[in-house]
């Protein structure tokens, strides 16, 4: 489970120095799997992102998360691209897929299932248009357990 406030602590924080740096901060993770705490980065540019970058990004930030100290569990830091097929957890990140193929898990199903894949069409105060096996779906932001882009192999 992601801890919200963490995350949004870590944003605010680390935001400007990694735009200073030319690139954008798509998201900051922090949750736990298994026995270990990992705080992801993910961060975009129009260029692409190599490893290079992540490295940059790393160098800059660690310091200052250093620093502030405010996560108290011992957790692994780490930055990466946002990939093909990454995570929509912002309306930020739902506005910028738009025209994209998208898959959604749900909290309860729709047209009897919790999976919806499709072609997201729009995106406005928290309602998703989705073309789905030729029917647009309206689905609420609220009603999204997980979203990603779906990139077509």
């Amino acid at each position: 489970m992601a801890d919200k406030n963490i995350e949004s602590k870590v944003q605010e924080l680390i935001e400007k120095e990694i735009t200073d740096l030319g690139y954008e901060l798509y998201d900051v993770e922090y949750l736990k799997e298994g026995r270990d705490f990992y705080l992801r980065i993910y961060i975009n540019s129009k260029e692409g992102i190599g490893i290079e970058d992540c490295e940059k990004v790393n160098n800059v930030i660690d310091p200052i998360l250093d620093e502030k100290d405010f996560i108290k569990e011992q957790y692994f830091l780490e930055v990466s691209s946002i990939g093909l097929e990454r995570n929509l957890r912002k309306e930020k990140h739902f506005k910028d897929a738009i025209g994209e193929n998208i898959e959604l898990k749900l909290y309860k199903k729709i047209n009897n299932t919790k999976t919806i894949q499709g072609k997201l069409e729009s995106f406005e105060s928290g309602l998703l248009k989705i073309e789905s096996q030729g029917e647009i779906l309206d689905i609420d932001i609220k009603d999204i357990a997980s979203a990603k882009v779906i990139f077509d192999w």
